[in-house]
């Protein structure tokens, strides 16, 4: 099987004040059952954090909601992170 390959997608890369996640108060949550791979929540990710798997890289997602807002399906939900 070979790998899809999107031109248009960033990497996410550590900034000068280090990886973006390590001020989260919400998370994204993938329901896979929903999710028809559209790849919109990919496109949309400021931080490139969601991978061509859909699997969310929290060490760089600041948690800002975009790809839940932009899933046709709903298939993303923010939780609150645990304290």
């Amino acid at each position: 099987m070979t790998k899809k390959r999107r031109l248009a997608v960033s990497e996410p890369v550590e900034g000068a004040s280090g990886k973006t996640g390590s001020w989260r108060t919400y998370r994204p949550e993938v329901d896979r059952g929903k999710c028809n791979e559209c790849g919109l929540c990919i496109l949309y990710c400021p931080e490139a954090a969601i991978s061509e798997d859909h699997e969310v890289d929290l060490r760089y997602c600041k948690g800002c909601g975009i790809c839940a807002n932009e899933c046709p399906k709903k298939a993303i939900v923010m939780k609150r992170e645990e304290q």
